[in-house]
């Protein structure tokens, strides 16, 4: 995304919807399944037939597991087939036949409390476990017994994978605690049997509450820090007879989770502004009152920009300054196309930036309050930084492709 992008905006809900479908793939329902292909499986032996004379007994492997994605709602068609061999033995004589089983499963990824996604499977059924025998001419004795042969691992398999499934390793495989990997930490809810099931939109908002921290918002604007700001040099005071010049940098960048939303009405421009920082500051304002027209949940926060600047104001001889400017930006964390999390800015008005200066010598400062020098040096400061915040793409991060590249 280059600065002159502008995102197409989603809300949270959506954005729930969209990292769900995007992170539960194919590969990774294969993966949370693959705790049960390579098992081995033994029924029986059992009594069969009448009198229960006929005994048989089956062993087998489970195979690799084939995923179809279908729906809109992340469901999942998975079939796992088995190969067995069934040694049946009756009245001292013994068949040995091959069977092929095939077990379907339907999974659905589910969003529970408080943020994960789980890969929920409904309890196997007979119904759900085909039966294939191979077998050479037999005599009408051994027919009679392979229906009753089918019925039995039928069951018996349903019961096997339901057991497998149902143990808590295979649940944790099945559980991914999205907060605790976001935060690499141990997830106190994987291997749970139980949850309690939310919808894909409230996972998007939990998302942002939870994700989206102030703490990670620093990190993303930290890289602002040790920008120089250099301004002029620029005429300014009665007749325009002062040169002023300016040159500072950014320290580091405070963030904190902004209050209630208020919006404060646009001001008429006042004569001591620049005319151009008057301009900006309407505009400013006005796109502040937009961003904050948008849904109130919204996660929000209080970015404060620290600049130190050095001072000179060339009339008849040099007068020196030092300033702290305190530049406050407003922040908002939004979801965007096709799965973006953007923080975005709104750019500081002049009016807005807390100026400190400390003048060196009397001199300069009664020169200082003559000039008006705050307001202009404001409007400057206020310009740079809305030129550092208008990229939006240092303040995108590309969930989708995150999670691409992430091996869970």
């Amino acid at each position: 995304m280059t600065s002159s992008d502008q995102p197409t905006w989603i809300d949270y809900a959506e954005f729930g919807e969209r990292f769900v479908a995007a992170a539960v793939t194919e590969t990774r329902i294969e993966s949370a399944v693959s705790s049960v292909a390579g098992r081995g499986i033994t029924i029986g032996p059992f009594g069969i037939g009448p009198a229960g004379l006929a005994r048989f007994v089956a062993k087998g492997s489970i195979g690799k597991p084939t995923v179809i994605r279908r729906g809109p709602h992340v469901h999942f068609d998975v079939m796992l087939p088995v190969k067995l061999r069934v040694d049946v033995t009756l009245g001292g004589q013994r068949l040995r036949l091959e069977a092929v089983v095939e077990i379907d499963l339907s999974m659905h990824a589910r969003t529970a409390d408080p943020l994960l996604i789980v890969i929920d499977i409904p309890p196997v059924t007979g119904r759900d476990v085909s039966f294939v025998m191979r077998a050479q001419a037999i005599g009408t004795a051994w027919e009679l017994l392979l229906d009753p042969i089918a019925k039995l691992v039928q069951r018996e398999v349903a019961n096997r994978i339901n057991g497998i499934l149902a143990d808590p390793d295979s649940q944790r495989g099945r559980t991914f605690d999205v907060q605790a990997i976001m935060d690499g930490t141990r997830s106190a809810y994987r291997g749970r049997p139980t949850h309690e099931w939310i919808g894909y939109d409230e996972f998007g908002r939990r998302f942002f509450a939870r994700i989206v921290t102030a703490e990670r918002v620093r990190q993303v604007v930290e890289s602002m820090a040790g920008k120089p700001i250099e301004v002029g040099p620029l005429r300014t005071g009665p007749g325009n007879k002062a040169e002023v010049c300016v040159q500072g940098s950014v320290r580091l960048p405070r963030v904190a989770a902004a209050g209630p939303v208020t919006v404060t009405p646009v001001p008429e421009p006042r004569i001591a502004e620049l005319p151009h920082a008057a301009a900006e500051s309407a505009a400013a304002a006005a796109t502040e009152a937009h961003a904050n027209s948008h849904d109130p949940a919204l996660v929000r926060f209080d970015l404060t920009i620290p600049v130190s600047l050095d001072i000179s104001v060339d009339v008849l001889k040099t007068n020196r300054y030092r300033a702290e400017v305190q530049v406050p930006v407003a922040l908002t964390a939004r979801a965007a196309e096709p799965l973006l999390i953007v923080i975005d800015a709104v750019p500081p008005r002049a009016r807005d930036i807390d100026l400190e200066m400390t003048a060196e010598g009397w001199r300069a400062a009664a020169l200082g309050k003559l000039a008006g020098m705050r307001k202009q040096i404001a409007a400057q400061v206020a310009r740079v930084v809305r030129a550092e915040v208008a990229d939006v793409s240092r303040r995108t991060i590309d969930v989708g492709a995150r999670l691409d590249s992430t091996r869970v």
